[in-house]
């Protein structure tokens, strides 16, 4: 258990238990006095049965008990009392303890049955009074010491051994008494201290709840006040631009160019909206305040539903939307509140037009149920989800609150609909299906023009003091307008642009706005200085700046689809669009909202309402930034394209001087060579003649070194050709020429290569021929024979395969084609493209220059034929020589 410092954490806590412990103590100690001044003297009952003798005696020991817990008893009413309150505790047990101990001490000692009176003072008085644990530990100790003291003189006459077996048992049974007694205490006392403080700081919350409340209350009163003395003040300004505008746009003595003419529609219908806003929440806070009176009038229901309806059929036609009006014969002309129910049938019907697309159908119908009059607004648009119905008609609610959602508004509309429905003692309700469309309800009293009695006439005003009187006639007509203001964006200005060809002597500038006025007036100011793209929508806007590459984007932050924040990351994610600039528009200017902008990417923001003049200055300052931009890239590609040219001519002068210097180092170790190898076949003529005087012992051997010695002469001339020709390259002249033979004697030439194990299969067409010349030819296939023993050389054959050279012809497609495949090591696929390039190789040091594939290569090249190569490292590879089957040119 946690001690009282922990749970009395708070001073404030502490000081306010204390404050109860006071009282609490306070009451419970009188009450245990009672039970003394009560209890003791009934116990002279007892005494009557136990000791006769003595009741006289015990009768006023038990009486003077009483009197000291009377006095208790006064002391707790006292001003001493109660600020010592705990000193008080202890003697109310300790009183008829001391007592009962005298009344033992009396009779038989350790052997009197009264002990037991003991356990019941320490159980009675635990349990009424609040002891902490330390004041019952001294309680309990105290009533054993005064047991123990009076049973110091037993009585003589009763043995040593029973007295003190009494004793023990007695001091046992008083002692486990007071241990319950002590533990019982304790852990009461943490109980009621947790007790106490979970009540304190429930009713602490209950009063800041109760003072919030207070403040809710408060200041949604001082909010309604607001609205309504807002939307008042805000009708009077309106009103006056209002009303200028609607003059010079019906004059017909004015004549204004296009331009200006859109520009004042623009204000015009821009001001109707905000006036209908207003009204709207003006109604919202008459309703609340309920000061919102119903007057209900005569209406012919049938002409009001259709005449209604007929008044906003054009913008249902604009939007392609099917609008059907249809009202029951048994409805006749009923009592009902004319403007009210006409805001509740606009709003409703606005409301379906908004959310019906193209090809769509919205109804009104209205019929009698009984004594009910049923209104019924039917659509087959987008419908609403179940889990968004419930909320529907709060205020200021919407489904979709992000700001990428497709329909706008401020949750005012059905809010003011179930306001006005309810002031009239009516219900509304709403079915949906989402895909499907929607149904809102509308059910009135139904009360028949002829069941109400007139009302008696008002009296009539005082007279109005002389002054400039106000067109309220105009002003009635003015609401009305509003009210019929659409909503509604039409479908012809929410069509996505289609973009044409642009001239090039101007920056570009891609608009995204789903607001049409906002992008008209916004085309308008800019198109003087740019080249002007539009987007309704954020997918747009990114589609056309990956499509057009605009020098800059202004787009707005809410918009349906994509928003202006993911717009501007999608820009920043494309290659082709990562540089373009994007300027936000947004209605916030907190700093969360501007930091949020710079991070999706955007350049710069601009703050609504904004001054055309800043829009342009800040527009032409990111185009100027982003053309620099673009020169410089430009610049940097040019230098970077100009040193790729460097460096490549570079590489070829180096190639071009190795390749001058190869020749003439060719041309000067053919000239050493030759003289040298003419001087030794020369001789080696001379010694085959000079063998024929030699025994016939020895003429074997000799032939054989003389067979050596032509082999090396041999191979040193096949060098020599080979520089001669990398050095000097000339086509021959070219003949046909058998491939069996150039097989033969390619074969012949590399015996030495290949009789280390190495077999050499061979599949060549029957009598093939093929145009070339043939030295030439036994020079490649000698290349390509000798690289494929090499290969399969280098290579381990674990399971029992043996290397293997394969040679084979075709004749595919008038093509000879020769093919050279091994089983060897293979050659790595990043060398693949390398291996043709001249003193490029693999062998170790010592093995190979490097030149016998790119002689190959050029050998085939003069023949008008390719020679490619297929490799798959540790498996085979292939070489195939395709030669043209006519003479070459």
């Amino acid at each position: 258990m946690r001690p009282k410092s922990a749970i009395l954490d708070s001073p404030e806590i502490k000081a306010a238990f204390l404050a109860d412990e006071r009282l609490e103590r306070l009451r419970t100690g009188k009450v245990a006095c009672v039970l003394v001044i009560i209890l003791m003297p009934l116990g002279s009952a007892m005494d009557v049965f136990s000791y006769p003798d003595h009741f006289g005696y015990f009768l006023g020991l038990r009486l003077g008990s009483s009197v000291l817990a009377a006095g208790l008893w006064y002391l707790h009413a006292t001003r001493f009392g109660q600020a010592h309150y705990r000193w008080l505790g202890l003697p109310i047990a300790l009183v008829p303890a001391l007592f009962m101990c005298w009344m033992i001490g009396v009779t038989e000692g350790p052997t009197s049955h009264y002990y037991a009176a003991l356990n019941l003072i320490l159980l009675a008085v635990s349990v009424v009074t609040r002891w902490t644990f330390w004041e019952s530990i001294a309680s309990v100790a105290a009533i054993l010491i005064m047991y123990l003291a009076v049973c110091s003189h037993p009585d003589p006459s009763v043995s040593r051994t029973v007295l003190l077996y009494e004793l023990l048992l007695n001091v046992y049974f008083i002692t486990l008494t007071g241990i319950i007694v002590v533990t019982g205490n304790y852990f009461f006392n943490q109980l009621r201290l947790r007790e106490f403080r979970l009540r304190y700081e429930l009713d602490a919350n209950q009063r800041t709840l109760a003072e919030a409340n207070q403040k809710l209350v408060e200041l949604d009163q001082v909010k309604s006040r607001f609205f309504a003395n807002i939307s008042h003040e805000l009708r009077t300004p309106l009103t006056l631009l209002l009303a200028p505008l609607e003059t010079l746009l019906h004059d017909a003595k004015r004549s204004f160019d296009p331009q200006a003419r859109e520009w004042l529609q623009t204000m015009y219908s821009n001001g109707l909206r905000l006036l209908k806003l207003i009204n709207d929440l003006l109604d919202l806070v008459r309703l609340e305040s309920g000061k919102m009176d119903v007057k209900r009038e005569p209406v012919a229901l049938t002409e009001f539903v259709k005449g209604l309806v007929n008044s906003v059929r054009k913008v249902a036609e604009d939007r392609h939307v099917q609008l059907h009006a249809r009202v029951d014969e048994g409805v006749a002309t009923v009592m009902v509140d004319r403007d009210k129910l006409e805001k509740i049938l606009l709003n409703l019907t606005f409301n379906a037009l908004k959310f019906t697309p193209a090809g769509g159908r919205v109804e009104v119908d209205a019929a009698r149920n009984g004594e009910k009059l049923v209104i019924r607004v039917r659509d087959t648009g987008v419908g609403i989800p179940a889990d968004k119905l419930p909320f529907l008609f709060q205020r200021f609610w919407q489904a979709d609150t992000s700001a990428q959602r497709k329909y706008q508004g401020v949750g005012i509309g059905l809010a003011l609909v179930k306001e006005l429905v309810e002031i009239q003692e009516g219900v509304v309700s709403v079915e949906s299906d989402p895909g499907q469309g929607a149904t809102f309800t509308v059910t009135l009293p139904y009360l028949p023009a002829e069941c109400v009695e007139p009302a008696p006439p008002a009296p009539a005003a005082p007279a109005a003091p002389e002054g400039p009187k106000l067109d309220t006639e105009w002003i009635s007509g003015l609401y009305r307008r509003a009210e019929l203001f659409p909503s509604v964006t039409s479908l012809q200005q929410s069509l996505k642009p289609v973009e044409t060809a642009f001239a090039r002597n101007r920056p570009r500038v891609l608009i995204a706005d789903d607001e049409p006025d906002m992008l008209r007036f916004l085309r308008s100011q800019l198109e003087a200085m740019f080249q002007v793209l539009e987007a309704v929508d954020g997918q747009q806007a990114v589609e056309k700046a990956a499509q057009f590459l605009p020098d800059i984007v202004l787009c707005d932050m809410m918009m349906p689809g994509k928003d202006g924040l993911q717009v501007c990351r999608e820009i920043r994610q494309r290659t082709s669009t990562h540089s373009v600039p994007v300027l936000l528009i947004t209605a916030r200017a907190d700093e969360e909202t501007k930091l949020t902008a710079l991070a999706a990417g955007a350049s710069d923001f601009l703050v609504k309402p904004f001054s055309t003049t800043e829009l342009t200055v800040r527009l032409g300052n990111l185009v100027e930034s982003h053309q620099f931009q673009k020169k410089l890239g430009r610049q940097n590609q040019i230098l970077e394209s100009t040193i790729e040219q460097l460096k490549e001519t570079e590489t070829q002068l180096v190639a071009a001087e190795k390749m001058a210097s190869l020749g003439r180092l060719s041309a000067g170790i053919m000239h050493e060579i030759n003289n040298p190898l003419n001087f030794m076949k020369t001789g080696l003529h001379v010694l085959q003649a000079k063998g024929e005087v030699l025994p016939e012992d020895q003429r074997a051997e000799y032939a054989e070194i003389l067979a050596d010695l032509a082999d090396g002469v041999a191979r040193v001339q096949g060098i020599v050709a080979a520089l001669r020709t990398f050095a000097h390259p000339a086509a021959d002249k070219l003949d046909k020429v058998k491939l069996e033979q150039v097989v033969a004697v390619a074969l012949k030439l590399l015996s030495n290569d290949l009789k280390d194990g190495v077999t050499v299969e061979q599949h060549l067409a029957a009598d093939h021929v093929v145009w070339g010349n043939q030295n030439k030819l036994v020079q490649v296939l000698m290349n390509l024979v000798q690289n494929a023993a090499y290969a399969v050389k280098k290579k381990e054959f674990p399971n029992g395969d043996r290397p293997t050279v394969r040679i084979e012809s075709q004749i595919d497609n008038h093509l000879d084609k020769v093919i050279v495949r091994d089983n060897g090591v293979g050659i790595d696929p990043e060398d693949l493209g390398k291996v043709f390039e001249p003193f490029f190789t693999t062998k170790d040091v010592g093995e190979g220059m490097g030149l016998g594939l790119s002689i190959c290569y050029r050998i085939i090249e003069e023949h008008e034929g390719k020679i490619r190569i297929q490799s798959e490292p540790g498996r085979f590879c292939e070489f195939t020589i395709e030669l043209p089957r006519h003479a070459p040119a």
